[in-house]
């Protein structure tokens, strides 16, 4: 599979801290926070393909787990804009039962972690605090912190991904194979403003992908 990788100022997700930090994706405009990502099948002609079926619901898969299927207008929106984007390029919208040549799927993806971090590299190391003792009357005075003064994070990253699968050969091959997937992750990815622009982005990198 080739991997084609074009980031817009890479962005860590959506990123939920109990610390004071800032969030450096909400100073992201727009695209800047999403990041595409295409791999293909070099074994493929993509123009021997003349006809596509498209799942009518989006898989919801959380920490590798499928947690069910849901049609948002979000989910909509991604659906509308890979049909669209099929059929500029010379493929024919069919019915899954009418023998599609390539199957399209649609997921949305979340991964959490969580964790325990230390303060200590926070506190400045004279005061204890980046606050003069001075300011509240207790000049001359130390801050003090116990070992036990950490701090918990949880971070959910969320992606889309579009998964495009060779249904012709299946009976041939014995197995459904992948030939090709988009991925869009970052800021905003679950978003109706996001799906036309963040499909074409994916489209964009795939010229190969059409009839002729």
């Amino acid at each position: 599979m080739k991997n084609i990788v074009i980031p817009v100022l890479l962005a860590t997700g959506i990123l939920a801290l109990t610390s004071c930090r800032k969030d450096p994706v909400k100073n992201l405009e727009g695209d800047e926070g999403l990041i595409y990502i295409t791999k293909h099948s070099d074994s493929v002609s993509f123009s021997s393909f003349r006809t596509f079926s498209i799942a009518d619901s989006v898989a919801v898969i959380s920490n590798n787990k499928l947690e069910g299927k849901v049609r948002t207008d979000v989910d909509a929106a991604y659906i509308n804009a890979v049909k669209d984007h099929l059929v500029q390029r010379g493929y024919t919208l069919v019915g899954k039962d009418q023998n599609p040549d390539l199957g399209i799927t649609i997921s949305r993806i979340y991964n959490t972690s969580t964790g325990v971090f230390d303060y200590g590299g926070y506190w400045d190391p004279y005061y204890g605090s980046y606050w003069d003792p001075y300011y509240w009357g207790y000049g001359g005075y130390g801050y003090y912190f116990p070992s036990y003064y950490f701090g918990t994070y949880s971070i959910t990253e969320g992606a889309l991904s579009i998964d495009i699968f060779n249904l012709r050969d299946a009976k041939q091959t014995n197995r459904i194979s992948n030939v090709w997937n988009g991925l869009i992750r970052g800021s905003g990815v679950f978003s109706v403003s996001t799906a036309a622009k963040g499909v074409q982005a994916l489209f964009d990198q795939s010229s190969y992908f059409k009839v002729s």
